[in-house]
């Protein structure tokens, strides 16, 4: 049975370890070796395995596309580029000159999005493509995935959610390249790849509902979540849930790629009042391992000097944002003992 029969017959029933490599740089060698401070609080898996997780300093067009040729060995046919927008006049969002060259490196190729729960730029499709305009995003084609609607994907073994709504083209779709602006989040702590595709991929009007736990009724104002560790537990597991139905869509054919650049602590979705960044850019992490990304990600930030990371590393903390790599673990969505590599 394909993916897409799988999807449709659901539907109609209902770092640990962080190594360097041999050319590793000098000056990064010299740094803390941040995998041995217990960022997570939990230990590796424990297995001896090790996940690849490729690494550059230079944050460019041509190093972004060396990342990916590392590690596309699984990517196929027509191609999904998901990616965070942003809203109008976004201070933090990729730049899109180095984004216009990958997606001509990428056969196939087209960026997702999907639309927002909340009332903003890119609430409905209409104002999403006028934002995609402003924001540059017109030099090739945007898919809103949940222009149409919905589909839902299965959750196997999830732990609050059985399925997740999203854009109904997703299945469209035979492959996933998840290129991710990694930063700060309101309610996540920070937003890599997880975030990317748990809420990113959701539709607008019911899969980012269900990831958020609100089913019915207004949002409550943010501030009301802050601060409430079992809710932001529940919240960090949701989307755990809502990732591992796409990365289970795909299977071997999605890979990651982090951007560690502009780290604001907040998410692109902001705008124009995001707090400036405190934290220098640190290059971009990829692999094909959805935790071992995000913790390897997660632990640049952490083997930064106090002086630098605080302002990022308190909000990580202060929403319990480090759960979302135990909520992976959890569900076995990853390896969280991983090798850098640099390219460098």
């Amino acid at each position: 049975m394909s993916r897409r029969d799988f999807v449709k017959v659901v539907g109609a029933a209902a770092a640990g370890a962080f190594l360097y490599s041999a050319g590793f740089p000098r000056v990064l060698a010299q740094a803390p070796v941040i995998g041995t401070r217990d960022v997570t609080g939990m230990k590796s898996s424990g297995d001896g395995s090790r996940t690849k997780v490729y690494f550059s300093r230079k944050i460019d067009a041509a190093h972004l596309i060396a990342l990916y040729d590392c590690i596309n060995e699984g990517i196929y046919g027509k191609t999904a580029i998901k990616l965070h927008t942003g809203e109008k006049h976004g201070l933090n969002i990729l730049p899109r000159e180095i984004v216009r060259e990958f997606v001509c490196h990428v056969p196939d190729s087209t960026i997702v999005e999907t639309n927002t729960m909340y009332p903003g730029d890119r609430y409905t499709t209409a104002l999403h493509r006028e934002t995609l305009k402003v924001n540059g995003w017109d030099f090739c084609p945007v898919d809103i995935m949940d222009e149409d609607g919905f589909v839902n994907l299965p959750v196997r073994g999830g732990k609050h959610l059985k399925e997740v709504a999203m854009g109904s083209h997703i299945t469209q779709y035979d492959s996933m390249i998840v290129l991710t602006h990694f930063k700060g989040h309101a309610m996540g702590g920070f937003g890599g790849s997880l975030k990317n595709i748990a809420i990113g991929c959701a539709s607008g009007q019911l899969g980012k509902r269900q990831v958020h736990g609100y089913l019915t009724g207004p949002m409550p104002p943010s501030g009301d979540a802050w601060g409430r560790m079992p809710l932001q537990d529940a919240f960090m597991e949701r989307m755990a849930d809502s990732g591992k139905a796409t990365v289970d869509y795909f299977g071997k054919h999605i890979v990651f790629l982090n951007v560690l650049r502009r780290m604001s602590v907040d998410c692109d979705c902001a705008g124009t009042s995001a707090a400036e960044p405190t934290i220098p850019d640190l290059g971009i992490v990829a692999s094909t391992d959805l935790l071992a990304v995000d913790r390897a990600s997660v632990d640049l930030v952490y083997g930064r000097p106090a002086s630098e990371n605080h302002d990022l590393v308190e909000r990580i903390e202060s929403r319990h944002g480090l759960h979302q790599l135990q909520a992976m673990r959890n569900l076995k969505m990853g390896n969280d003992a991983y090798e850098l590599i640099s390219i460098d």
